[in-house]
């Protein structure tokens, strides 16, 4: 009778423990990969920020204009019929020490991987269908060869210059080099529906880089979005005609941004500009979603 009452009283001892042990270390136990929704989901993921952006690099004209410590973002929207992953951050998972926080990495300070905060809502790299990224510079593409098992999204003069011989980012190759085998999907600036129902739509926006790209997601209860990548990189810049000195091709970025702010102004859409802090510090990020 002491030895039953002991052992239940251990097996008591034992469960409080464990769960004491996965509050505070949820990472250590990620969620089971939950069911397809009924709609349209999107997350929004934090991968840190960018310290003290040059701003005197973002105008031909030489004017200098207060722009604010830019956020680093990714997303992964999550479809009735699959998933897909834009953007990757701008630190490798891989440079996150254990028990070290926040990881630099040159100007980007951040405190949380990419797939851990995927692991919390129950999601891995191999379940991701599709991967996408708006761009090829480095706070976009950091864990990009974390989805070379996705099906790739790319349009097509992007996908040339990341494999030139003279890549204007061949120094950052081993972050995506894995994507060159990867089952693509080669875009030539035309509007891709995803999954074949208006809710995910890739849209060409070239200038930034040779072959930028946008997503428009039509969300049931949160209305049209536009993730716009670095189309524009501050709210001030959306209503000048100025592009950033770096830009691939400034003319060609201006006709983007015409042909997109038309495109807001038919659909409805949100705009998000990726960089922007003070928007990020408004939305639901994960594991939150909007729907």
């Amino acid at each position: 009778m002491l030895m039953h009452m002991f052992c239940r009283k251990l097996l008591a001892i034992t469960l409080r423990a464990v769960i004491a042990f996965a509050v505070l270390a949820p990472s250590a136990y990620p969620q089971a990969r939950p069911k397809p929704p009924k709609s349209v989901r999107l997350y929004v993921f934090d991968n840190g920020i960018i310290k003290d952006p040059d701003v005197t690099r973002f105008h031909f004209k030489k004017e200098e204009i207060a722009v604010p410590d830019f956020v680093v973002c990714s997303y992964l929207i999550v479809h009735p019929k699959g998933t897909l992953m834009f953007d990757a951050g701008s630190i490798p998972d891989a440079n996150f020490k254990e028990g070290v926080t926040p990881t630099t990495l040159n100007r980007f300070i951040a405190t949380k991987t990419l797939q851990s905060q995927m692991a919390a809502l129950g999601y891995a790299p191999k379940d991701i269908t599709y991967f996408a990224l708006s761009h090829y510079h480095g706070d976009h593409i950091a864990n990009s060869n974390a989805f070379a098992g996705s099906t790739w999204l790319v349009q097509k003069p992007e996908r040339d210059a990341m494999f030139a011989e003279d890549s204007p980012v061949k120094d950052q190759l081993p972050l995506f080099n894995r994507l060159k085998d990867s089952k693509s999907k080669i875009l030539e600036g035309k509007d891709f529906d995803v999954f074949g129902d208006g809710t995910v739509v890739i849209k060409g926006a070239y200038g930034h880089t040779p072959g930028h790209q946008v997503i428009y997601v039509k969300l049931a209860k949160s209305g049209p979005i536009l993730l716009s990548g670095d189309l524009y990189h501050y709210r001030e810049e959306r209503f000048t005609d100025k592009t950033p000195v770096f830009e691939f091709n400034g003319p060609q970025s201006l006709a983007s941004r015409a042909n997109i702010e038309a495109f807001l102004k038919k659909s409805g859409a949100q705009l998000w500009i990726e960089h922007d802090l003070q928007l990020f510090r408004g939305l639901k990020t994960a594991p939150e979603y909007l729907e």
